[in-house]
């Protein structure tokens, strides 16, 4: 059997004629069976048996153009998918939602009209929700996946929405993949499994399809999708956007979220005991840090340009597969948010919520990015089949804080009581009804559209390879070790050996060196054939912006230190090192054997914040052992404070310890190096506790 057919044979024969079991036809534009890629296959139709002629691109005004409401297939593709589960979300599930403000800093009024980016000094409500992609509802915080970063902006102008990413790209350069994207990525439909993973047959066979997705893939496989924590991740508006000024002139904008504690991830080994250890650890961080007053900030950038500029770019900003390099166009800063408040309840607010990118103010339009526009229409339709109501704008949450008023009347669940016998406009039966705003309305930019309307991509997107290159050489060689340590391991869970070689077969256009590293982990006999690039493949320059290592803050500020203790330990050295951390601006902890208190060395009792078996080091960024000696001999013969040190060194992060705590590293067979110093040098340890022990790593695993 051809390995790319998997239709079954059945002994009723009806299948053979294209009939399900009730005798309906599953075929399709005649029925007719296609011969393509060596397999026989039924036509793929409209659910109307209409047959379609490309399932790839929607419907444009012309190569460059707008989508074209009229694509009857888009919108009846995008619906389904939007409707396919209720009332979960389909996709950014799993979520953590935080209110707080939004402050200018610098006004962009020669830009644009929108009062939000023009009044300096102006603080403005809004309510962000960061979510994983994949799993569902009741699924970990810590999986390998993208991070949805949505920001509500409750402006006196009405509701912005600026729904992104944690990365600024995406998977996919047309809305008319979206469906195929996420049923590809989510569980396999026959086995319900694997939850919130991409390491399996069906997401590989796709992204092995469409090699648009190879750059997305590069910083889906890098660290950045490992975060330590919500508060330490970027957010991007991903798509180009337009800024538009008093005198109708437009300019593109690109929005850029940065944190103020700076980017930090965890380590592959470290997110997986996590995800056992915790499964709400994102959630359970931000909620802490608010609830103690640390509350995060990101700066708002942005990145501006013209279409003359656009024409100079050696790639196609409308491209959602593409960024666009700070070195190239950098960034501007604007503005800051703060999450300051956690919500009153979970269901009502962060569950209720309801993003869409087509929610924006004056003085904000759109770009023709085809991604983009079929958002546009998905995220609206996404609602109204999971909140069950036209009136979702209703609900708290989602409601403007500015006064909003139409003649849009009743529907399911219908809060609002208008009064009068006016429902319409224009009408001349009311002096005070809702009346349309010629001149502060939005307006949308004027562009000329000109051209034949088609179904195919322009030229402009054909370069797949690029910026995915550009991408892992601009990685420190620890990050390009784990992007290629990642796709091995990815890979290794799919099971069909092509997949696994047209995968690689790709990564020889991104790189040669990263090609032999994944191939040499998959135990290849020889390299597979690079596909054929529908376009050269460019060299960029590196961008080092694009690091986490690299852009890391030499800081210990909203980190968190665990202290291992037992009974006898040390109270001044316990006191020294807790101290020097929480001088340094990081949380302490206390560990020990038994929740209830730790008697010191001294006598006195020391309460304690977790107990050592269910407190593993995986949720620390640095760790101190202080023991006496009957306490390390005590430990000794604990398997948890075994793994504690011997994971927290595996880890790569920096160890103090005292006499005991010696004894105990000994006894785990844990080595020495400059991120394992003494409790009396408070210093050394606060130093390495900001980073990782980097070069630790080569000697304890084995990367591809």
């Amino acid at each position: 059997m051809d390995k790319k057919n998997t239709t079954s044979s059945s002994s009723s024969g009806k299948e053979n004629l294209g009939l399900d079991s009730n005798g309906y036809s599953q075929l399709g534009a005649g029925g007719e069976l296609h011969q393509i890629g060596g397999g026989e296959h039924p036509a793929l139709t409209t659910n109307q048996g209409v047959g379609l002629s490309d399932n790839q691109n929607s419907l444009r005004a012309n190569l460059r153009g707008p989508t074209l409401l009229e694509d009857f297939i888009l919108r009846e593709k995008i619906t389904h998918f939007d409707h396919e589960r209720i009332p979960e979300r389909i996709v950014h599930a799993r979520a953590t939602g935080v209110h707080g403000f939004f402050e200018l800093t610098a006004s962009l009024k020669q830009y644009t009209t929108a009062r939000i980016l023009t009044e300096v000094g102006e603080k403005t409500p809004v309510f962000t929700r960061i979510s994983t992609v994949v799993g569902g509802a009741g699924s970990i915080d810590t999986p390998r996946d993208v991070r949805g970063f949505a920001v509500k902006f409750y402006t006196k102008e009405g509701n912005w929405d600026l729904v992104g990413n944690n990365i600024p790209v995406f998977f996919i350069q047309d809305a008319i993949k979206f469906p195929d994207l996420v049923h590809a990525v989510k569980m396999e439909p026959d086995r319900g499994f694997p939850q919130s993973s991409s390491a399996h047959d069906t997401f590989w066979d796709f992204i092995s399809l469409t090699p648009e997705s190879m750059h997305m893939v590069m910083w889906i496989m890098s660290d950045r999708t490992l975060p330590r924590s919500l508060r330490m991740i970027e957010g991007f508006g991903v798509h180009s956007f337009r800024l538009i000024n008093d005198a109708g002139k437009s300019t593109f904008v690109k929005f850029h979220w940065r944190p103020k504690l700076g980017l930090q991830s965890t380590i592959w080994d470290e997110t997986v005991k996590i995800s056992g250890a915790d499964q709400d650890f994102h959630r359970r961080d931000m909620f802490e840090a608010i609830k103690a007053g640390n509350f995060p900030e990101w700066e708002f950038s942005v990145q501006l340009f013209t279409q003359e500029d656009a024409d100079r770019f050696p790639f196609d900003h409308l491209d959602a597969t593409k960024l666009i390099p700070e070195e190239l166009v950098p960034l501007k800063v604007i503005g800051r948010m703060v999450l300051d408040r956690w919500p009153n309840n979970f269901f009502a607010e962060t569950e209720q919520v309801a993003y869409c990118p087509s929610h924006v103010v004056p003085g904000i339009d759109f770009s023709n990015d085809p991604l983009l526009q079929g958002r546009l229409f998905s995220y609206l339709d996404t609602q109204l089949s999971r909140l069950g109501s036209p009136n979702f704008h209703q609900i708290p949450v989602n409601a403007p804080k500015c006064p909003f008023s139409n003649h849009q009347r009743d529907g399911h669940m219908q809060m609002a009581q208008p009064v009068g016998r006016v429902a319409y406009e224009p009408n001349s039966l009311s002096e005070n009804s809702p009346r349309e705003m010629p001149i502060k309305g939005f307006h949308s930019t004027v562009v000329a559209e000109t051209g034949e309307k088609i179904r195919i991509r322009a030229e402009s997107f054909a370069d797949h390879y690029s910026q995915a290159r550009q991408f892992y050489l601009s990685q420190t060689t620890y990050e390009q070790a784990h992007i290629a340590s990642a796709l091995v391991f990815e890979l290794s869970k799919v099971e069909h050996v092509h997949v696994r070689e047209a995968m690689v077969g790709h990564l020889l256009h991104i790189d040669n060196d990263l090609a032999k590293r994944v191939a040499a982990g998959l135990a290849f006999d020889k390299m597979p054939d690079a596909p054929k690039a529908a376009a050269p493949v460019q060299e960029m320059e590196p961008s080092p912006a694009l690091q986490i290592i690299g852009k890391m803050k030499d800081t210990l500020i909203g980190r968190t230190i665990g202290i291992l203790i037992a009974d006898g330990s040390d109270g001044a050295v316990i006191k020294n090192i807790k101290k020097a951390a929480m001088d340094a601006g990081a949380n302490v902890k206390i560990i020990a054997p038994k929740v209830g208190g730790t008697k010191l060395a001294d006598g006195s009792m020391l309460a304690v914040d977790g107990q050592l078996a269910g407190t593993p080091s995986v949720l620390f960024d640095a760790v101190a052992v202080i023991l006496s000696d009957k306490g390390a001999k005590a430990l000794s013969t604990e398997s948890a404070a075994i793994d504690f040190v011997r994971d927290a060194f595996g880890h790569l992060k920096a160890l103090a310890v005292d006499k005991g705590g010696q004894a105990l590293l000994k006894i785990a067979n844990v080595g020495q190096d400059a991120g394992v110093v003494d409790t009396n040098d408070t210093n050394a340890f606060i130093a390495a506790a900001k980073t990782r022990q980097w070069d630790r790593e080569k000697s304890i695993r084995t990367l591809a």
